[in-house]
C-alpha cells in the first residue's frame, strides 16, 4: 500500500458573494460624481454685472429655467446652445408653449456691449415672454465703501 496516493477532496464552493470590490468601485464612482457635478453648471459662464442691492431669483436655479446668456464677445446662448438673437423668438416660443410661468432669465457679461443685450431682450419680448429676469451678482461690501455714493437714503 505504499504506492497508493491519498485523495484530497476539493473545498466546498463558497456561497457568499464578495462585495468588497463592488463597494470599492461604487465609492470611486461616488467621488467622481461629487467632483464633476458642480462643474455641470447651467448654461454658459459669464462674469455677471455687480450691483449693490440684487434681488434673489431662486427660480433661475431650477433645472427647467430658461436662461439666455450674452458673453463678453457678443455671442448669444440659449441654455448651452449658441444662438443668433434673431432666432430667439422661435426657439423661446417652443420652450414656453406648455408653461404657465413665462419667465426667461438673461445673464450678460459685465463687459458685453449694451446694444447686444438690448437686442436679446427685444427678441425675447417678441417671443411673448411675460417676465424677464436680469441676473446680477452682489457687490462686495468693502468695495461699496470706496465709491463716491456712500450716503444713506435718509441723508439724500
Amino acid at each position: 500500500m505504499t504506492g497508493e496516493r491519498k485523495k484530497f477532496k476539493a473545498p466546498p464552493p463558497v456561497a457568499d458573494i464578495n462585495v468588497t470590490p463592488m463597494v470599492d468601485v461604487m465609492l470611486v464612482m461616488l467621488i467622481i460624481f461629487m467632483v464633476i457635478t458642480p462643474m455641470l453648471s447651467k448654461g454658459v459662464t459669464v462674469e455677471l454685472v455687480r450691483t449693490q442691492h440684487p434681488i434673489a431669483m431662486q427660480a433661475a436655479d431650477k433645472s427647467d429655467a430658461i436662461v439666455c446668456a450674452v458673453t463678453r464677445d457678443g455671442k448669444t446662448f440659449l441654455g448651452t446652445t449658441a444662438t443668433q438673437p434673431e432666432d430667439l423668438p422661435n426657439k423661446v416660443k417652443d420652450l414656453l408653449a406648455n408653461r404657465l410661468d413665462k419667465t426667461v432669465f438673461v445673464k450678460a457679461d459685465a463687459r458685453a456691449r449694451y446694444e447686444r443685450v438690448v437686442d436679446v431682450v427685444d427678441n425675447l419680448r417678441a417671443a411673448g415672454v411675460d417676465q424677464l429676469g436680469l441676473l446680477t451678482d452682489q457687490m462686495d461690501p468693502g468695495k461699496m465703501q470706496g465709491q463716491g455714493n456712500t450716503a444713506t437714503p435718509a441723508a439724500q
